[in-house]
């Protein structure tokens, strides 16, 4: 819920996939986020491949009952 969790989300997902921008925001909820990766290797990929890197990235945050992230409301991956 803080700008900290924000901020490591973001960090967590231009770590790990190439050229990837992200913006991330506050969802409906305590530990819920809205997450927009923009990076070239989503081009020609299926979404669901996309979102796959995007959850990889993130899945130290997601690990366990006290992970600080909860769920991802609303993902958008788009090819630049």
């Amino acid at each position: 819920m803080t700008n900290d969790q924000v901020e490591a989300i973001r960090e967590a997902i231009e770590a790990s996939i190439e050229g990837a921008t992200a913006e991330v925001e506050l969802g409906a909820g305590a530990g819920h986020y809205n997450v927009t990766v923009t990076a070239p290797v989503f081009a020609g990929k299926p979404m669901v491949q996309a979102h796959r890197l995007v959850y990889s990235a993130i899945a130290h945050l997601m690990d366990g009952d006290a992970a600080p992230v909860h769920a991802i409301d609303r993902l958008r991956t788009l090819a630049s």
